[in-house]
């Protein structure tokens, strides 16, 4: 059986809800963090910086004019 003392005030309720809303807003910027610091796979060392292998065999190769 619930008595009256025993039911939460609006206040408390509206700190522990303020409360739930900054540790979401810590755990989310934990989470971002850790997938950009921790993420393996980084796009610019797989670009290519100037011209390939074929390119370079292809001016080398002797001209037939």
């Amino acid at each position: 059986m619930a008595n009256i003392a025993s039911a939460p005030t609006a206040a408390h309720t509206d700190a522990r809800v303020a409360s739930a809303g900054l540790l979401q807003e810590i755990r989310q910027f934990w989470q971002t963090f850790f997938v950009a610091a921790f993420n393996p796979y980084h796009p610019e060392q797989h670009y290519m910086r100037g011209p390939g292998p074929a390119c370079r065999a292809k001016e080398k190769a002797p001209t037939s004019h």
